[in-house]
């Protein structure tokens, strides 16, 4: 709760007046209070009756809102049962191991009240974890983990709101470092050659051939099932994902509405996926009562899909083993974006492409590629004018 000292004019002179800014379904609303004091030689006294109006009315609502005395890492937990019931898997996952190893034995440790939450507390708590936050007690965590963490506060404290246990959130206004930004880097359309001729026979290859023409995330590449083949239309549609954290979850459901996309399937990838549809079925005939059936595409010949961590470990592996320049299997999905403005294809061709939500994302990662794109039109332009500006000299 803030309060600030106001003036008001009245027939016999000119008043002080105590104005807090309560808190009503939500919204911010001030209340004036008279202090009875003239503003003429009574500036000390104003002050004192603002700091006692505050406090009498910070009991008073500490005393209506029942979420005053349950601790903050105990509501934390009740939050996250509730979670469970209403995110994904990945999503409560996410939740879970961040909640458990840092948030909330750091309040658990200082056992601080629901209600005594500040803005400040959950400051120092941010600033603790960027500086010393790793459990091997090498420093600070990264951005991104403090995101996860500003999360889970949030999203708790807006339910403490909407549960009437708190008036307001005061994860609002929360200050965090800026993201890291990272260098994207990618192989050219040479060393992407060079790696399909090295990984021929490997269980990889299939993976390789389908992610370097359609730039697909390694969750949606893993989620491709039989069901997202249209041999008659001869499309690939990505509808379905698999991510690994703790364990591995399968999701009905891409990364937003934009990661839902359909593609031409070109010869190359058709005459692979019909390989592997009858490499399947030999597999299913062979293994008999021990093949595990699922609609999955990319799989040991047992049937087991691959795992998320497995086809990193494996990528890695292959470079290493061939002497390629070590790039991260995400990145051939930067390789791809990078083809595809090579060739003259612009941003929005691009995020319609590799589905991102927006242009900001797509702009952000691959300008400086698209520049270089442009930079190519600008010198064949300044060429043909220079051309043109030089035969009209001769002619003159």
């Amino acid at each position: 709760m803030t309060g600030t000292l106001q003036t008001k004019k009245l027939k016999d002179g000119e008043y002080y007046y105590v104005v807090l800014y309560l808190y009503e379904d939500g919204k911010r609303k001030p209340k004036w209070i008279p202090t009875g004091l003239r503003v003429k030689g009574n500036k000390k006294r104003a002050e004192l009756f603002l700091r006692d109006t505050l406090q009498e009315h910070e009991q008073q609502e500490k005393a209506r809102l029942p979420g005053s005395d349950i601790l903050f890492s105990q509501w934390i937990r009740q939050w996250l049962r509730e979670a469970q019931k209403r995110v994904d898997g990945v999503t409560f996952a996410q939740y879970d191991s961040a909640a458990q190893s840092h948030v909330i034995p750091y309040f658990d440790e200082r056992g601080y009240p629901l209600g005594e939450i500040t803005r400040e507390k959950l400051q120092a708590f941010v600033d603790e974890k960027r500086i010393s936050g790793r459990k091997d007690g090498k420093g600070g965590l990264s951005p991104v983990s403090l995101r996860h963490f500003r999360n889970i506060l949030n999203q708790s404290l807006k339910a403490a709101v909407r549960n009437g246990l708190i008036l307001i959130n005061p994860c609002d206004g929360l200050i965090l470092p800026e993201k890291e930004q990272r260098d994207i880097t990618f192989y050219t359309m040479e060393q992407l050659s060079a790696l399909l001729q090295v990984a021929r026979g490997d269980p990889l290859y299939p993976l390789l051939r389908v992610v370097m023409v359609y730039g697909l995330r390694r969750s949606e590449l893993l989620g491709l099932q039989w069901d997202s083949v249209d041999f008659t239309a001869n499309t690939l549609t990505i509808k379905h994902t698999v991510v690994q954290h703790n364990g591995l979850f399968e999701k009905d459901k891409t990364k937003n509405k934009s990661s839902r996309r359909t593609f031409p399937l070109v010869p190359d990838v058709r005459d692979l996926l019909l390989t592997l549809q009858q490499q399947e079925n030999e597999n299913r005939r062979l293994f008999g009562k021990e093949y595990h059936d699922n609609p999955y595409i990319f799989k040991w010949a047992d049937g087991s899909p691959y795992s998320p961590d497995y086809v990193s470990h494996r990528f890695k592996k292959l470079l290493k083993q061939n002497r390629l320049p070590h790039i991260r299997f995400h990145d051939l999905r930067h390789s791809c974006a990078s083809l595809l403005i090579a060739q003259g294809f612009g941003l929005k061709d691009v995020q319609d492409w590799l589905g991102h939500a927006d242009i900001t994302m797509t702009a952000n990662i691959y300008a400086h590629l698209d520049m270089k794109r442009k930079q190519s039109i600008a010198d064949s332009i300044a060429g043909s004018l220079s051309v043109a500006c030089w035969q009209s000299v001769e002619n003159m």
